[in-house]
């Protein structure tokens, strides 16, 4: 009786698949009726049909199977991107309309805030009322021109007994304009940092919490509903333990076999089929760095593609290290 061959992936073959695989590159060919057990093979193009005899069938060199196999991947996680933005596009406009109307909510538990100018000052408002705690996610890189603007406001916090965390991406580590003002201020304040961060958040005594309401925060949520400010708090605690200590005391990234915390975070995105714009957007850098980053995680492991590079980081181990 023969059994029923499964379904499955090329990176998942078959058993019955691999043996008779193995054996038509032994051979240099297989007759066309062996294939009735792994059907696979054909359907995957690992075998072509003998074109001098049309009851065999030879190989196709693993060589040239795999580059083809990856690019078809990368073909598939491309298209699956484009129809990702296409969809957050889509929805945009609902998703703002709905924060808007915010069917059978508390009118005063989602608010809709329009303009900068009433974003900053409703800001300013909230942190003169906040007396215990701020919480802060800030991804993306500031300019150093409006570090200076919330020193004071920030340190009338921490004068009233108040505390601030806040979280940064790693490329501002090192920023010179993000460290002097934290040594500018005294009292309860902490910094940490990952490669990736959610969009902008601030959480005000765990009562009030801020959000941006469209791409280019130019619209904002007030959000006082219990329940969402405290998932919005348990979000942050979550990234908080994730995340690398800054300010006052920073802790050194680890390197693994020459592999970077950051080149591994540019790995992942390279895995998941992202352009060098999209990873430099994702991790805050500007793309000549990401390139720079890429050529060296290149290096390291010896690629000469970036077909190879996807596989050479598959192959290596280092996306379980971290």
């Amino acid at each position: 009786m023969t059994t029923a061959h499964r379904e499955h992936g090329v990176e998942d073959l078959c058993e019955t698949g691999s043996a008779l695989y193995e054996r038509a590159l032994r051979e240099g060919r297989v007759q066309r009726d062996a294939v009735g057990s792994a059907p696979c093979l054909t359907g995957f193009g690992l075998l072509q049909p003998d074109v001098e005899d049309a009851h065999w069938l030879r190989p196709v060199a693993p060589s040239v199977a795999l580059p083809r196999l990856l690019r078809t991947i990368e073909e598939d996680i491309a298209h699956q991107r484009r129809r990702e933005t296409k969809l957050a596009d889509t929805f945009e406009p609902f998703i703002t309309l709905d924060a808007q109307i915010v069917p059978g909510a508390d009118p005063l538990a989602i608010s809709l805030l329009e303009g900068m100018a009433q974003i900053n000052a409703r800001i300013t408002d909230l942190m003169a009322e906040c007396s215990q705690e701020l919480l802060v996610i800030q991804p993306g890189r500031r300019p150093p021109s409006s570090m200076g603007n919330f020193v004071v406001r920030d340190q009338s916090l921490l004068d009233r007994g108040g505390r601030m965390r806040t979280l940064y991406q790693h490329t501002q580590r090192h920023s010179l304009a993000v460290l002097g003002r934290y040594e500018q201020l005294v009292g309860d304040v902490e910094a940490r940092t990952l490669d990736e961060l959610t969009r902008r958040l601030l959480v005000l005594d765990r009562t009030v919490a801020l959000i941006p309401a469209n791409a280019d925060r130019t619209m904002a949520l007030e959000i006082r509903h219990p329940a969402l400010v405290d998932y919005l708090v348990a979000a942050f605690e979550q990234l908080w333990q994730l995340a690398t200590p800054m300010y006052p005391q920073a802790t050194p990234q680890p390197s693994l076999n020459g592999i970077t915390t950051r080149q591994r975070a540019i790995a992942a995105l390279l895995i998941e089929g992202h352009t060098d714009a999209a990873i430099a957007d994702r991790l805050g850098m500007n793309v000549r760095t990401a390139r720079v980053h890429i050529a060296k995680l290149a290096a390291t492991l010896g690629s000469e593609s970036r077909a190879q590079l996807g596989y050479l980081i598959g192959q290596s181990g280092i996306l379980d290290q971290g």
